[in-house]
């Protein structure tokens, strides 16, 4: 076993079907440098769910070789809505969609489970923050960034230096759902499109696969009705442009044109709004195939629109590590603020 003199902090990755778990140090080494799941069980409510978390803690202090009395604070995130202190929204939250989870206090019910203080994030936060001390180092304290991830939706961070900002709520870095510009974005006759959450024309609408399926790839379908991807249905058709597009289809180019688009406008509102050091892209984008991802990033860069001043003093950048990113941000946010 490691000494007990070494505090360390846990991080827990909450998905819909597992958690990932990472351990760093009090140094910021991380002791595990793959990906570490157990089953979640959030699907079985929050009992089963605390349980299963205890047990990927046990998993991941067993295969690092670390005693369990050497753990000064976990690091939790989940899907959000949540507040910043952790309680599920009161109408459930992405994989929380049982009954039992509205409202739920995770953090506390952790804390109490463990016996152990928690720190909580939503996953887009801890996946920003870690994006974050990785790219800028001994300097992340004095640099902010943002973050946009492209996934099922897309999530996000705002960092300011070097902390998560939450926001009265803990909504705060809800960057999908930020209203930007249509005009010169949408192609002629392609409608405005809609977001699950109910607005229409933000980030999320396009810049998603929710997006792809609910409005970009049936409009481009319409544009190249004899495209293959005609003939499968939308949900699947939808997890294949990316593949598509590396090989530079252009259906799949011009889905992915717009939704770089609408991240550069994003990050244009962001420029005016926090002027950050850096920006970070991560999702699906950032599993592609290197030329592919390099495409994507500088289509982002070039939708961005930024002063003279900026553009020199700002970094575009990929989200490192994506699928270990969430639980190792946890376990930053925690680390921080513990005393070991």
């Amino acid at each position: 076993m490691r000494p007990l003199a070494t505090g360390v902090v846990v991080g827990l990755d909450v998905g819909g079907t597992a958690t990932n778990a990472t351990v760093v140090d009090e140094t910021g080494r991380f002791l595990v440098d793959q990906l570490v799941e157990t089953p979640s069980c959030v699907l079985d409510g929050p009992a089963a769910a605390l349980d299963a978390l205890a047990r990927s803690v046990d998993v991941v202090l067993e295969l690092t070789g670390t005693d369990r009395s050497a753990v000064r604070a976990v690091g939790l995130d989940t899907p959000g809505p949540s507040s910043a202190d952790g309680v599920l929204s009161a109408k459930g939250a992405t994989n929380f969609a049982l009954p039992a989870w509205y409202g739920f206090d995770i953090r506390t019910a952790l804390e109490k489970r463990l016996e152990l203080p928690v720190v909580y994030n939503n996953d887009g936060n801890a996946a920003a923050l870690y994006a974050h001390v990785v790219h800028f180092g001994a300097d992340a304290p004095r640099r902010s960034s943002v973050s946009a991830i492209v996934g099922t939706g897309l999530g996000g961070g705002v960092i300011e230096s070097g902390q998560v900002v939450k926001g009265a709520t803990g909504m705060a870095g809800e960057l999908g759902h930020v209203h930007i510009p249509m005009q010169g974005l949408l192609a002629e006759g392609q409608t405005l499109p809609s977001c699950n959450c109910g607005f229409d024309g933000d980030v999320e609408s396009v810049a998603s696969l929710t997006g792809i399926v609910k409005n970009l790839l049936p409009y481009w379908l319409t544009r190249y009705p004899d495209h293959e991807l005609a003939a499968v249905p939308i949900k699947q058709a939808a997890k294949l442009v990316r593949g598509l597009g590396e090989r530079g289809d252009e259906l799949a180019r011009a889905i992915f044109e717009q939704q770089a688009m609408a991240l550069g406008r994003l990050f244009t509102i962001a420029a005016n709004f926090t002027d950050p050091h850096a920006y970070f892209v991560g999702g699906g984008v950032v599993e592609a195939a290197p030329d592919f991802r390099d495409w994507f990033l500088d289509r982002v860069r070039a939708h961005t629109k930024l002063r003279e001043e900026q553009a020199k003093a700002t970094t575009f950048a990929l989200v490192p590590h994506l699928d270990m990113a969430g639980a190792r941000g946890a376990a930053l946010a925690a680390l921080g603020p513990v005393a070991v």
